[in-house]
């Protein structure tokens, strides 16, 4: 494995890391999950990611029972907070109560005394930014959280929240997680330049487009059998990405890793890596085998002229 610092801290996290979105806790039995997580350290992952919102919990329960086996100071463990946990008026947002009240209920779930990444899982137009931050401040002093982060923010939002904690003197986010992949590059623009200035590093979700980046799905073909589209609850955002250029596109990328001698999620994770500012690729997995194929691609080095030939087929 590989590992990158992440933003301007100390810490180190591996290129690959593991998530648990729509897996662990739901569509994933519990065993199997375990599997999972326990071939993703094998192989040098350090780095897990999960949030109170999967499966309202559930999958911080699978998630925590399967890395108590592995001593605390040897993996990086994320959460998150922001969505409804419930129906009341206060069960979500980034009010001081949602924030410590999910805190600490994700610390029960887990079966940890401290979160290492706490991430604000969307921005909350409703709630003062200093409220928030001064409460996530307050976990990390009372040693609860050890670095904060943010999820699928603005620029100009990031840029807030470092205003208002120089401002105040509070802890700096330092890690933002934003989707990225070869059909979804908005943050490219300001996202990176911005977070590359301030030292804050990427660690990027749906790196294989929610599947579109395996070569699973070919045009001209029926759906594969429980594959993600065909899962109710993403089977909207997936139609937007079937569209037939995209499938297109993705035949030729695929003849692009084939001549690589690599596989398409491995030259799609590559293409990922190539950026400084990502410090980790968040993978999803239903198979352990699945982990395997995809920590290959941090041996991968795309050269100037396969950057280009991948440019000039997404263009």
């Amino acid at each position: 494995m590989k590992f990158r610092k992440l933003g301007r801290t100390g810490l180190k996290v591996s290129e690959i890391s593991l998530g648990s979105w729509l897996t662990y806790g739901s569509t994933v039995a519990t065993d199997q999950s375990e599997k999972i997580i326990d071939t993703a350290y094998e192989t040098g992952i350090n780095f897990f990611d999960t949030a109170n919102v999967y499966e309202r919990g559930e999958a911080e329960i699978v998630v925590g029972k399967a890395l108590k086996k592995y001593p605390r100071e040897s993996y990086v463990l994320a959460t998150k907070v922001f969505w409804p946990m419930g129906e009341g008026v206060n069960d979500r947002g980034l009010s001081r109560k949602h924030v410590y009240e999910q805190a600490n209920a994700s610390l029960k779930r887990l079966g940890l005394d401290y979160i290492d990444i706490y991430y604000c899982h969307r921005y909350d137009p409703e709630t003062p930014i200093d409220e928030t931050l001064r409460t996530i401040d307050d976990l990390v002093r009372q040693g609860k959280v050890l670095y904060v982060g943010v999820s699928e923010w603005t620029a100009s939002q990031i840029s807030e929240a470092l205003r208002t904690s120089d401002k105040y003197l509070l802890d700096r986010i330092v890690v933002h997680q934003p989707a990225y992949n070869m059909f979804h590059r908005r943050i490219e623009a300001e996202v990176i330049p911005y977070s590359e200035q301030q030292g804050i590093s990427q660690v990027v979700f749906s790196p294989l487009a929610q599947g579109l980046l395996t070569g699973k799905y070919k045009l001209g073909q029926p759906l594969p059998e429980n594959s993600r589209a065909t899962n109710e609850k993403i089977n909207r955002s997936m139609q937007s990405l079937l569209k037939e250029e995209n499938l297109v596109k993705v035949g030729k990328l695929d003849e692009v890793a084939k001549g690589l001698n690599i596989s398409l999620s491995q030259l799609a994770l590559a293409w990922i890596l190539r950026q400084p500012n990502v410090a980790s690729a968040l993978i999803g997995a239903t198979k352990p085998e699945h982990v395997l194929e995809n920590v290959k691609a941090i041996d991968v080095t795309l050269s100037e002229d396969v950057l280009e030939e991948i440019e000039h087929i997404l263009a």
